[in-house]
């Protein structure tokens, strides 16, 4: 597909209330460290402002991606592009609490506290798209929404958007103020959001931002299951443990071949497959390498018909799949546990 690589990413609206964005968006988080040993900062620099020459315009990060670091990287980035063309993403909410674990933190003065915290790191007047990155269950979601709408009442935020969000949550949440997007993980092996998320999101007018739509790298090549590097992160991982890894290589033997009959990479089938879930489903892949960017938005091309849809799902039975989606010690921040007390139990 080499006689691709010239082709740009078109836009698309993402949600009901204006923004739009390209229709393939790039996941920040690796250019800083988030799986491996974080990138010198010049090239993490020159891999944004290439995506952005490429027609991508729509960049996520996160004020605990790189300890903060990565939200000051994406901000020296921005610096040598057109602030108003570009759409930036970035996250409160991941608070890490020492002994005690992981936690999720959605007052309204953490939140106020976060965002100009992420404002002056990134070094910009407002944020395009400002995320809950994990729900705090403590507390009603009505609470953590009220003071996002007041900071866009005050332009510091544009839109809002909620992570890993249960759907009573984004249901409340959406009737305090619109919700753009909703951002969880979805791929050929995670696809637990399909029966209740997406259908509330389309309902309620909601676009959908999947992370890791290529597995966390697994479906980026034999590289990356031959030769895990051991300063990675994902050796933790569930899915990325020994037998579990083992059991799940046939997984990605059968997208293998699956991608061969389609004259692409095991890559691009993985990520057109996502693409091509809906025109209101915009993933954001991350990668430390051009070569892997490139062949991204060349998933463009791969045109998929329901029936190639449907036989590449088959190929990946999600009861096959072998391993937690998520890391030990972070499956209670998921969707699935984030309901929170109703309205009236505020304190």
């Amino acid at each position: 597909m080499a006689e691709e690589k010239k082709i740009q990413v078109p836009r698309v609206k993402l949600g009901t209330q204006g923004l739009e964005v390209s229709r393939l968006g790039f996941g920040c988080m690796s250019l800083s460290g988030g799986y491996n040993s974080p990138l010198p900062e010049e090239e993490g620099i020159s891999i944004i402002k290439y995506a952005f020459n490429k027609g991508i315009t729509f960049f996520d990060t996160a004020d605990v991606y790189g300890s903060n670091a990565n939200e000051v990287l994406v901000g020296k980035a921005l610096k040598q592009l057109p602030r108003e063309k570009i759409q930036l993403a970035t996250k409160f909410g991941i608070a890490v609490s020492g002994p005690t674990g992981i936690i999720a933190k959605g007052t309204p003065e953490y939140v106020r506290l976060c965002c100009e915290a992420s404002l002056k790191r990134l070094d910009v007047e407002y944020i395009d798209l400002y995320y809950q990155h994990r729900v705090d269950t403590s507390i009603p979601i009505e609470v953590t929404i009220g003071e996002l709408k007041k900071l866009v009442e005050e332009g510091k935020v544009k839109y809002i958007g909620l992570s890993e969000a249960s759907p009573d949550t984004i249901r409340r949440a959406h009737a305090v103020h619109p919700i753009t997007a909703v951002q969880m993980e979805w791929s050929l092996w995670t696809r637990d959001l399909e029966e209740e998320i997406v259908p509330l999101c389309r309902e309620l007018g909601i676009a959908i931002v999947p992370y890791s739509p290529l597995g966390r790298g697994f479906f980026g090549g034999k590289a990356v299951l031959e030769n895990l590097p051991v300063d990675s992160t994902l050796v933790l991982h569930p899915r990325f443990k020994g037998e579990n890894l083992g059991k799940n290589k046939n997984i990605y033997t059968h997208v293998e071949n699956l991608a061969k009959r389609h004259k692409c990479t095991p890559a691009q089938l993985a990520l057109a497959w996502v693409l091509e879930q809906g025109d209101d489903v915009v993933p954001i892949p991350g990668t430390t390498k051009i070569k892997n960017l490139d062949d991204n938005i060349c998933s463009q091309m791969v045109k998929l018909t329901k029936e190639d849809l449907k036989e590449i799902s088959i190929a990946v039975p999600i009861e096959e799949v072998a391993g937690d989606r998520v890391f030990d010690g972070m499956k209670h921040l998921t969707w699935k546990f984030a309901n929170t007390p109703p309205k009236d139990s505020e304190v």
